[in-house]
């Protein structure tokens, strides 16, 4: 089964039921032919069921990091937080601050996830998608699948957690965060990041919250 005959239907439920992140479900989709069951299966034997789990436990420890990149012509502040200090402090959690500190800098993403972006921009994007779509003569039973996908790939544009990383393209800043949850046992929130850029004025910073 290939990743495009997975539906978003499918994906939203095995999120629901495992809290697993969205590249994470449909893989898991995919490798197991589409079955849900099978799905969760392959979630939990990959560690990010029990992951996502602890996702939803309080993280009120961590760092803010920095990243100066290009002789002082972009800037990034992330703030990452953990459950301990202990974990804090560790030398992972320390790198995983500066990766994605440098994936912000890199990538210029504009929101943290998906979640934070308005639904009147969700909605601008799919009517320039569908009207692409239409411009470009596709049957209009498939229009709709079309926009989804392009409305995905903005997602991955603009959504840090969705990026893939810098240093590793075939997996997700997600992804990465859900390695370090499974290795050290605690919930790791990327919290915010504000990017600066010289000669970008007033628009120079992109905080985001959660």
């Amino acid at each position: 089964m290939s990743a495009k005959s997975v539906s978003m239907a499918q994906v939203r439920e095995l999120r629901e039921r495992t809290g697993a992140g969205v590249v994470d479900c449909q893989k898991a989709l995919t490798e197991s032919g589409g079955n849900v069951e099978k799905a969760i299966d392959f979630l939990r034997e990959k560690g990010l069921a029990s992951a996502a789990k602890k996702a939803s436990r309080a993280a009120a420890q961590g760092v803010v990091g920095s990243y100066i990149h290009g002789g002082g012509k972009i800037g990034v502040l992330v703030e990452i937080n953990c459950e301990t200090d202990f974990v804090a402090r560790t030398e992972e959690f320390q790198k995983l601050v500066k990766d994605v500190a440098m994936q912000v800098a890199a990538a210029n993403p504009r929101y943290v996830r998906r979640e934070e972006v308005s639904d009147a921009e969700k909605q601008r994007e799919r009517e320039i998608y569908r009207a692409q779509t239409l411009e470009s003569g596709k049957p209009a039973a498939v229009v709709d699948r079309i926009v989804e996908g392009k409305l995905e790939k903005f997602y991955s544009d603009v959504c840090l957690m969705e990026q893939p990383f810098i240093r590793e393209p075939g997996k997700t800043i997600e992804q990465l965060i859900k390695e370090v949850i499974a290795r050290t046992g605690e919930n790791v929130v990327v919290r915010r990041f504000a990017r600066f850029q010289i000669g970008e004025g007033d628009g120079a910073a992109a905080e985001q919250n959660e």
